[in-house]
């Protein structure tokens, strides 16, 4: 079988990026991962250009609504809600669900942002805008592209590569002004003592790269950290859209 002819039969297949990434193939099958990338690119943007200054939320999709994380992160979706933000999550159940649901209950906006995997995750029922992707890089060049800042609950692997991909691009300089939330300081606070205790101290960052980290419990005070960050002066051009600073939407 011809590498180009297994490329069309991948075509919305789950495995489709891990064969991406297994290595090189025909100049042809790799100019038409590059369009079909491209492609992917150019929907996202498509689909989010207009959705109004974005706060992403991520966490679990393992919590039940029950959970005392589920119910943090609702209250999260609605002061984000309040304060003028579209909420934004990977759509998925758990965290996810309780920070759209939270939008939902303030009649706020709220999109889901899915990535393709082997076990399919179907909207929950709260989004008003799904859009998925197949390609994990494209799927985070969306959520800090249209995001003023990430709010991370408890979570796993996932959430992990969002905090430290983000933390990486500040620290690098590729960003500016992007607030980075830590809710739940039970969870959290024996990572940011391993990053000021052994990264800090043994020289592998700077005391500064944790600056743009903030710990809490509280979703108003998570709330309004970001909304002091993206009210700075020339922080975002796209703040017009709506007005935080005012606690409603614009």
């Amino acid at each position: 079988m011809t590498d180009d002819r297994r490329l069309d039969e991948d075509e919305g297949r789950d495995e489709d990026e891990r064969i991406f990434l297994e290595g090189p193939r025909s100049r042809l099958a790799e100019f038409l991962r590059v369009t079909r990338i491209s492609k992917e690119f150019i929907a996202g943007f498509r689909a989010l250009h207009f959705v109004g200054p974005c706060v992403s939320v991520f966490g679990s999709a393992r919590f039940p609504e029950s959970h005392e994380h589920y119910v943090l992160a609702r209250k999260v979706g609605r002061e984000l809600s309040r304060a003028g933000f579209t909420v934004m999550t990977g759509g998925g159940p758990g965290i996810m669900e309780a920070a759209n649901r939270g939008a939902r209950d303030e009649g706020g906006p709220s999109i889901g942002c899915n990535i393709q995997l082997p076990r399919e995750q179907s909207p929950n029922p709260y989004v008003d805008k799904f859009v998925e992707f197949r390609y994990f890089f494209v799927r985070k060049v969306m959520l800090v592209k249209y995001s003023f800042g990430f709010i991370t609950m408890p979570g796993g692997f996932g959430t992990l590569d969002e905090i430290f991909e983000t933390a990486t691009l500040i620290q690098t300089g590729k960003i500016h002004n992007f607030p980075v939330v830590l809710m739940g300081t039970e969870f959290w606070e024996p990572l940011v003592d391993f990053m000021r205790n052994r990264l800090v101290k043994r020289g592998t960052i700077s005391a500064d790269d944790l600056d743009s980290i903030f710990l809490t419990d509280s979703p108003s005070e998570a709330v309004g950290h970001i909304r002091r960050a993206v009210t700075k002066p020339g922080a975002f051009r796209g703040l017009k859209q709506a007005h935080p600073e005012s606690g409603g939407r614009g």
